[in-house]
């Protein structure tokens, strides 16, 4: 099979992106996803992404982590899926696509940044020194008090792997407060199984519980290894979250052509296996 492919990337979050709008790559094996998604015999990503039509809305998205299974809404992988169209001369006021958590709206402003309608969060439920709340994906937010202190990879590694996440699975995210409008945030990423430079799903999350909690709209700007975001959203009386845009920028790194063999692919992992860790 060759595939023809563009590499995207969103505050250091990257991803491959492959129009299947006629089905071309609608047969993708966990395998050839891994493949794909590996810095050392593939392209190279966090995660891969397929633009399906949809009968409804615009475009459907379906993700995938790069351990190759199917994954739950990515809110980085979105921003970059909407601006790889923008990018393709695709100019919409308001783009709607269908997710893994249901229908998402996004616009690109005139920088080139991309928003992203986020859904609605009904509930934050706080543990003692953690909360865990759904923006897509299921996240855990822990603050700290020095966050390059924090040892993200063995720490969330912990969480994730507890009696209370370990099937399902979880982001965890250490965050720590700037001042009352900002926020730094590092996130252990399941289905990447180690730290991302930033995860959209998991700042969304951060933002809202690190909020002023003023009611009404409210905006969180969130520093993460990878670069800057910022979280806008309404807060009501009842501590619901709504009308949750999660913006930032998105850019093209590269695109290509690569053929996918499964001799190839199985000759390379077994390679890989005994030389290098993928």
């Amino acid at each position: 099979m060759d595939i023809h492919f563009y590499k995207y990337q969103g505050t250091g979050n990257d991803f491959i992106i492959l129009d299947n709008q006629d089905n071309a790559y609608s047969s993708l094996t966990t395998d050839q996803v891994r493949f794909l998604c590996s810095r050392r015999v593939g392209i190279g990503a966090d995660g891969l992404m397929l633009l399906n039509k949809h009968e409804l809305y615009d475009y459907q998205m379906v993700y995938y982590s790069v351990n190759g299974g199917e994954g739950h809404m990515c809110g980085n992988g979105g921003r970059c899926l909407i601006k790889y169209l923008f990018d393709k001369g695709i100019k919409k006021t308001i783009y709607r696509f269908w997710a893994s958590d249901g229908l998402h709206e996004a616009e690109v402003d005139m920088q080139g940044l991309v928003r992203l309608k986020m859904r609605d969060v009904a509930k934050a439920t706080g543990l003692k020194d953690h909360f865990i709340l759904d923006t897509g994906t299921p996240n855990y937010v822990q603050f700290v008090q020095d966050l390059n202190k924090t040892d993200v990879t063995e720490e969330g590694k912990r969480i994730r792997y507890s009696e209370d996440f370990a099937e399902e699975g979880i982001n965890v995210n250490f965050v720590e407060s700037l001042d009352n409008h900002r926020i730094a945030v590092r996130t252990y990423e399941r289905g990447l199984e180690g730290e991302a430079l930033s995860c959209g799903t998991g700042v969304t999350a951060a933002a809202l519980v690190s909020a002023h909690h003023v009611n009404g709209f409210n905006e969180v700007v969130a520093e993460t290894r990878g670069g800057r975001l910022s979280v806008e959203f309404e807060l009501l009386e009842d501590q619901q979250y709504r009308n949750i845009w999660l913006c930032g920028p998105a850019e093209l790194v590269f695109k290509g052509e690569m053929n996918l063999e499964d001799d190839k692919i199985a000759r390379l992992w077994d390679q890989a296996a005994n030389k290098i860790a993928v």
